[in-house]
């Protein structure tokens, strides 16, 4: 039995966060979200004005930026930037509206995925994104694919702004979904894509206790498989 590296890859609003954490929690696997850092990112763009059009600019801000994960008191992870928590901030509309385009510019994905191969380097992890498995991590043991329709995706994201005191108009929201799927699909950086050797799963009708499950079954094949 050895320890493994899945990545979880797939549009946006699919609870690929959500799912990767329960899955790291019930193997005993450390969580990395790929997401909140390019949020987190996109967060210390917005608050000291870069210019995305300056590549000086970022590449100053990006080696000013140190984002890392700490957990809560029910051991989930929380994202800290530059030494604060900004776990609430990151998950606003206004950068969900925004991250796609930072993450699209290549030094920002450089210096991501540098920092995400190293917290990989021992195994043993679990990372969502939109590129975990075609260029973080190519040769992960466990490739998942997440994806569901873009009205359930934006049903549940205003759900979930609901509950945090946010309330934004469903069209809004749908509206977000379908220009992150075109922009991520769609920049020349690491596009999403679903690669050859990862497993689809369309949860448009599942529980989340569905999709958690049905990865936890094949993460625990690959983990007792004879390699």
């Amino acid at each position: 039995m050895s320890d493994i590296i899945i990545a979880i890859d797939g549009h946006s609003a699919t609870g690929k966060s959500s799912t990767a954490k329960k899955v790291a929690k019930h193997l005993g696997y450390i969580y990395l979200d790929s997401g909140a850092m390019y949020r987190a990112t996109t967060l210390y763009f917005l608050n000291n004005k870069i210019i995305l059009a300056s590549i000086d600019q970022i590449q100053k801000a990006l080696n000013k930026i140190d984002i890392e994960f700490r957990k809560d008191k029910n051991g989930l992870p929380l994202t800290f930037l530059n030494g604060k928590n900004v776990e609430d901030k990151i998950r606003t509309m206004e950068i969900s509206s925004k991250v796609s385009g930072v993450s699209a510019i290549k030094a920002v994905r450089v210096a991501m995925v540098e920092q995400q191969r190293k917290l990989g380097e021992h195994k043993g992890i679990v990372m969502d994104g939109r590129d975990i498995g075609s260029v973080v991590f190519p040769n992960a043991e466990l490739k998942i694919f997440m994806t569901a329709s873009a009205n359930v995706r934006a049903e549940r994201r205003q759900k979930e702004l609901a509950e945090k005191g946010q309330t934004v108009p469903f069209k809004e929201i749908l509206k977000n979904v379908v220009d992150r799927d075109e922009q991520d699909s769609t920049r020349k950086e690491s596009p999403l894509i679903k690669v050859d050797d990862a497993i689809e799963i369309d949860n448009s009708n599942m529980s989340f206790e569905e999709q958690v499950n049905q990865i936890i079954e094949l993460a625990e094949s690959k983990i007792t498989a004879d390699v």
